[in-house]
Parts: structure tokens; C-alpha cells; sequence
């Protein structure tokens, strides 16, 4: 098969390259403004490269156009996310694939015209939900499922990804075009528990700042208290083990470490979308919901079941 990926400077990008090799794929063009791509060299050095996002679609629609051999099958879409839904409808377009990094979009009413001009043409739309293919996650999932359907559980998530002063200043910095840490960065486990524990009942937001955010939901099977921070301090605080990169579930006391395990995960997302078995848009629509909820909603720095590291942060009056 061949593939295209936008954003092949950017940070998730080795993983996408990394997949498409060991799935015995190729990458036959990449798109980045930055031209910090030696990475290439590793991977695919005889890709074509542009920075200049027009000529790429150019290209692309050149390659289609031509003999069947040489068009594009897959393009990967790692660009910062405002851009994922038009990346998506380039791909689309060409009569390719999309497998696009989360969050597929960053406000809910896209996924409808997507879902629209998917089913008017010939590609499929693909997210990649890495960590539900976590080791430690499917096992989990088989203990929760094996239970009886009334079962409820109590549930603590704790992401600390510590990020220096040039967070801000990256497109990651800005909610416009990244959605915030929620969406950035919180999509990732907010997906893990509405497919681990159901939909949700209630939801509030206890702390709501740029670097932190906490609150509680109901979900069908559990009332979960959650707590996310780019702040390396916070790293300081009970979770001083975890340093920089503190990633965790607790379920009814047993505890789930999501911080390691998860460098072959997008190949092996890479291998069930090859087989048909991708996760499209109706996979993914709940967590846009909820993470574009919790950023529209009014935190009540309320106390009551908070996270430990919200409420230090509340007690202690440094919200910010």
C-alpha cells in the first residue's frame, strides 16, 4: 500500500513512519511547513517532501490520475489538529483512506459533514485509539466485562504530562487550534473510560485552568474522579515515582500504569485498519462530546469527591 502523512515533522510522526514499515507499507510523500524531516532517512528516504501544503495536494492528485501502482491508498494525518478535518477531506478526496491521530476534529459538528462525505465516497475514515490496545487496558476491559452489568465501580484517572515553557507557545498552547488540554491531551483517556465503563450521566468541572484541569463523572458503570496537568510540579505531589510522565487508572484500588508500554501500539492500530477492522467516526463521537462539554463548562471549584491533586490545588488557592 501507499501511504501520504501531513505533519511528518511533528512529534507523533516516527510512530505513524514506524507503522507504516513494520506493516510492510510505503511512504511515498510527506508534508510539513518545517523542514526538520531527516527522520526520513530512517524510515523512507525516497519519499518526496514538500512544505508547501498545495503542491502536496497537488501531487497527490497527480498520483491519481496516473497509473494504478503509484496513487495513494493511506494518508496519515498527524498535523495539528484544527487541520485534521481538512487533511481528512483531502484524503477523501483522492479516493484514500484517513487514518487520523485523536482528536479525529475538535468541535462535535464536524464529525456529521465528515460522515457525510465519507459515505459519498470510496475511503473510510479511521481514529487512532492507541491505548485501547494497551496490554494493561484489555485486560482490564476483560475483568470489567466479566463482571456483572450492575457492577459499579470507583475510579480515579491521573494523567501528569510535564511540558516546558514551550508548550504555550506551540500550536498545542493554543485552544484554537489544539482544543485545549482537555482535547489535546485528555481525549486520550476520556476515550478509555466511556469505552471502558459507558456513557455518561453527570459531569462537573472542579478546576479548569491552561496547564490543569479536574473534575468528576458518572459513567453507566462508574463514578470517576479525574485530574489532568502539563505541570511538572504537579508531578511533585503523590505521584512523585512518576516524574514528567505520570499516567494512571485506578479501578476499585488496583491500579492500571499507562505511562510505559505503548511504543508499538500504532502499529498494531496500523494492523487492524489494514484488516478492515479500523475505528471510524462513531467510535470516537462520545469523547468529542464529552472533552468539548468539559471545555464550555463553568468549573465550581467545588471539594466534594475531588481528585487529590485538585483538591491540593484548590485548598491551596493556586488556581490559575
Amino acid at each position: 500500500m501507499n501511504f501520504a502523512l501531513t505533519g511528518v515533522a511533528g512529534y507523533v510522526a516516527r510512530r505513524h513512519l514506524e507503522a507504516i514499515r513494520d506493516t510492510g507499507n510505503r511512504l511515498v510523500a510527506g508534508v510539513d511547513p518545517h523542514d526538520s524531516v531527516g527522520i526520513l532517512d530512517q524510515y523512507f528516504p525516497d519519499a518526496g517532501f514538500f512544505t508547501e501544503f498545495e503542491r502536496f495536494d497537488r501531487h497527490l492528485e497527480k498520483l491519481r490520475r496516473g497509473p494504478p501502482v503509484q496513487r495513494v491508498h493511506y494518508l496519515s494525518v498527524c498535523s495539528p489538529n484544527h487541520l485534521h478535518d481538512a487533511h481528512i477531506r483531502l484524503a477523501l478526496r483522492i479516493g484514500a483512506n484517513a487514518i487520523c491521530e485523536k482528536p479525529l476534529v475538535i468541535n462535535p459538528w464536524n464529525l456529521d459533514a465528515l460522515q457525510e462525505l465519507e459515505s459519498e465516497s470510496a475511503g473510510k475514515i479511521c481514529s487512532v485509539l492507541q491505548l485501547r490496545h494497551h496490554p494493561s487496558v484489555l485486560e482490564l476491559k476483560r475483568n470489567i466485562d466479566a463482571q456483572p452489568s450492575t457492577a459499579f465501580h470507583d475510579v480515579t484517572l491521573t494523567c501528569i504530562a510535564g511540558r516546558g515553557v514551550w508548550y504555550r507557545y506551540s500550536w498545542k498552547g493554543s485552544e484554537e487550534r489544539s482544543g485545549g488540554l482537555v482535547t489535546n491531551i485528555g481525549i486520550h483517556f476520556f476515550d478509555l473510560l466511556l469505552w471502558l465503563f459507558g456513557a455518561v450521566r453527570a459531569s462537573e468541572v472542579q478546576l479548569s485552568e491552561t496547564t490543569r484541569a479536574a473534575g468528576v463523572m458518572e459513567l453507566d458503570r462508574a463514578r470517576v474522579r479525574w485530574f489532568l496537568s502539563i505541570d511538572p510540579n504537579d508531578g511533585l505531589v503523590e505521584v512523585s515515582t512518576g516524574g514528567m510522565m505520570y499516567k494512571s487508572i485506578v479501578v476499585d484500588d488496583i491500579e492500571v500504569d499507562l505511562s510505559g508500554g505503548v511504543d508499538a501500539l500504532h502499529t498494531r492500530v496500523y494492523e487492524e485498519i489494514l484488516a478492515g477492522r479500523g475505528m471510524g467516526i462513531d467510535a470516537v463521537r462520545s469523547a468529542i462530546e464529552l472533552v468539548h462539554r468539559i471545555r464550555r463548562t463553568v468549573p465550581s471549584g467545588n471539594l466534594d469527591d475531588a481528585h487529590p491533586l485538585a483538591r491540593a490545588a484548590l485548598e491551596g488557592g493556586t488556581q490559575r
